[in-house]
């Protein structure tokens, strides 16, 4: 996008995130008016006192706060976007509030866009990889690739973004908690080194075939394993080790049972 003048972006929220966010938009050349009301703007983003003031004059507003500050900060500051401005949403939230932001912005006559971020920001600030769909994807889109972000544009409404971050979160985190447990109860048994070695191993090995070996053996065997992991919750319960876990794939296996 040519510019004769700096682009002017409004970052609401500069906790660790939005000021990772900010910082290199800063040095990308853009001019960044942020609006945080727990945390002080960082050197280099102009400070201001509310999310309409940082709206203002704004070619791109980022919402990096939370989901459930969302749609507060946009009843906040949409009235103060600019004609042709864009609204993005980089909060984790389901698909159906950022189609809630979507409406709204609709209301006031503006864009919106949904964008997903699908890595830590730490580290990676601007270059983090993003996802983003909705009315004004492309504009947004444009705007953050002449700046340096790494950002896939995709078909479709508000919430498609949103949608395959979240399913990718359900597998990535529901692994990641499975983990910690299983380690929390090995520590209290005393075989947290024999587990966290065999956790290793089994992500080492895993290839193509990985995904429906899983699959396919969790339909077929899904009885015998509801039993397991009735036994598994347990044993959890027994090293006083709460079986959140456990208890939920003893439940889903259940589940595919048809008994569940």
């Amino acid at each position: 996008m040519a510019q004769d003048k700096p682009v002017v972006i409004a970052v609401l929220g500069l906790g660790e995130a939005g000021s990772a966010i900010a910082g290199d938009l800063v040095r990308a050349g853009a001019v960044v008016r942020g609006y945080d009301p727990a945390v002080r703007a960082p050197d280099g983003i102009v400070e201001t006192t509310s999310e309409a003031d940082a709206v203002t004059g704004a070619d791109l507003v980022l919402s990096v706060n939370r989901s459930a500050a969302a749609i507060d900060a946009m009843r906040n500051g949409i009235g103060a976007l600019r004609e042709r401005g864009v609204w993005a949403d980089l909060n984790t939230a389901s698909p159906g509030k950022k189609q809630e932001l979507a409406d709204l912005a609709k209301q006031h006559n503006a864009a919106f866009a949904d964008i997903a971020i699908m890595a830590p920001v730490p580290g990676r600030g601007l270059r983090v990889p993003m996802l983003v769909s909705g009315q004004a994807a492309g504009p947004a889109a444009e705007i953050l690739r002449d700046l340096g972000a790494s950002i896939e544009l995709l078909d479709g409404e508000a919430g498609v973004a949103a949608t395959r971050k979240l399913l990718r979160s359900v597998f990535f985190k529901g692994m990641s908690t499975a983990i910690v447990e299983a380690l929390e109860a090995a520590r209290a048994a005393g075989y947290e080194d024999l587990l966290r070695a065999n956790i290793t191993s089994e992500l080492a090995a895993a290839d193509e075939s990985t995904v429906e070996r899983i699959v396919s053996g969790t339909y077929q065997h899904a009885e015998r394993r509801a039993d397991e992991m009735a036994a598994a919750a347990e044993m959890l319960t027994e090293l006083g080790v709460r079986p959140s876990m456990a208890a939920a794939s003893r439940d889903v296996h259940l589940r595919l049972t048809g008994k569940g």
